[in-house]
């Protein structure tokens, strides 16, 4: 068995110790070196030519994010940025998710990280995804030709012009690259509520909502409990806690809950999905968006099973990341369209449109 090569990069001697020695203790995985900075990492690539590469942002002499620009612009290949739990912290790692990292840890609290054991299954598990991730598409300016195709379900639902349209949004591994992608092309007077699960931890959600605000039309803000859902909102749950959206005789409001993982999610799109699927009096579009399993697909034929009128929307596989989540969807026979990234704005947008003619 062929393993996956790693390189470790991290200013801590005692942190490229301990990744080491968790990613090592997988079967799969070599770590085949280490380094100690941006710089040192650029030369160990080009010796070792390693599969995946873990890059700490915070280093001196050439910090994580110029290294990773150099690395993607030279060498690209899939690399795990490793990231505090501060604001900081934060807008680097999606400022590295912009350049092309794959996806990201958090360190673990404390300036020396004695408790990093904590998040070894993190750790390995999304080295290994790494592998799986289409780098090419961060790295690719050439114009790739985009399509929109019904899938073996023949013939989209038309939405119902009796009632209001609410919008899910499901996402994880590839998903702020995607969401800034689709929440930006949306129109100011979009009329209807948004309503996002990325899979990320707590700390990480109001930073991508205020990102994706400042870049949009719309508002994004991160959902909070018992908040009246809005048209031209998107609304994205909060890290650490499932998301359900209820119907009240005020209208939508956001449910916000710590609760059980749901498949080793919290926020869940299926939790999300199955909410909207209970909803009376509003017709619904789900779409799937690039990530890692299957969450989603669930909540996708609890949607169609209960509302006719319902259309289902799923990344098409030549503009994903990961083409994990989508897969999933589209295996469920639900799936109306079949879209590039490029095109799900549109996609959503002429939907709404028919059903306003």
């Amino acid at each position: 068995m062929e393993k996956i090569k790693v390189l470790v990069v991290d200013d801590s001697a005692f942190m490229r110790k301990m990744i080491s020695n968790i990613l090592e203790s997988h079967p799969k995985i070599l770590v085949v070196g280490t380094a100690r900075n941006g710089l040192d990492a650029l030369k160990k690539i080009d010796q070792l030519n390693p599969d995946v590469v873990t890059l700490d942002i915070e280093m001196p002499e050439m910090d994580g994010l110029v290294a990773l620009n150099k690395i993607m612009e030279n060498k690209p290949r899939p690399v795990v940025m490793l990231s505090s739990l501060t604001k900081h912290g934060a807008d680097k790692t999606f400022e590295s998710m912009e350049l092309g990292a794959v996806d990201f840890i958090t360190k673990p609290s404390g300036s020396i990280s004695l408790n990093i054991k904590e998040i070894e299954t993190e750790i390995i598990s999304k080295v290994l995804e790494a592998t799986k991730a289409k780098v090419e598409l961060f790295t690719d300016s050439s114009s790739r030709s985009t399509y929109i195709k019904t899938s073996d379900r023949r013939i989209a639902p038309n939405l119902s012009k009796k009632h209001q349209v609410i919008i899910g949004i499901g996402t994880s591994t590839g998903g702020p690259r995607a969401l800034q992608q689709v929440i930006t092309r949306l129109p100011e007077n979009i009329p209807a509520p948004i309503v996002i699960v990325q899979h990320m931890p707590p700390g990480f959600t109001n930073s991508l909502a205020k990102r994706l605000d400042q870049l949009s039309h719309i508002k994004v803000r991160e959902a909070k409990d018992g908040e009246k859902l809005e048209n031209g909102v998107a609304y994205i749950a909060p890290g650490g806690f499932q998301f359900r959206v209820i119907e009240t005789d005020a209208g939508l409001k956001a449910k916000i809950t710590k609760e059980e993982n749901r498949s080793g999610h919290q926020p869940s799109v299926d939790v999300l999905f199955e909410s909207l699927a209970k909803l009376v009096n509003y017709n619904l579009i789900g779409t799937i968006m690039t990530g890692m399993g299957g969450d989603g697909a669930e909540g996708i034929v609890e949607m169609k099973k209960t509302k006719e009128s319902t259309v289902i929307i799923s990344e098409a596989e030549e503009s994903c990341v990961v083409y994990g989540m989508p897969k999933s969807a589209v295996k469920t026979g639900v799936v109306d369209f079949v879209v590039e990234l490029p095109d799900i704005a549109d996609t959503i947008i002429n939907l709404l449109k028919i059903r306003g003619e």
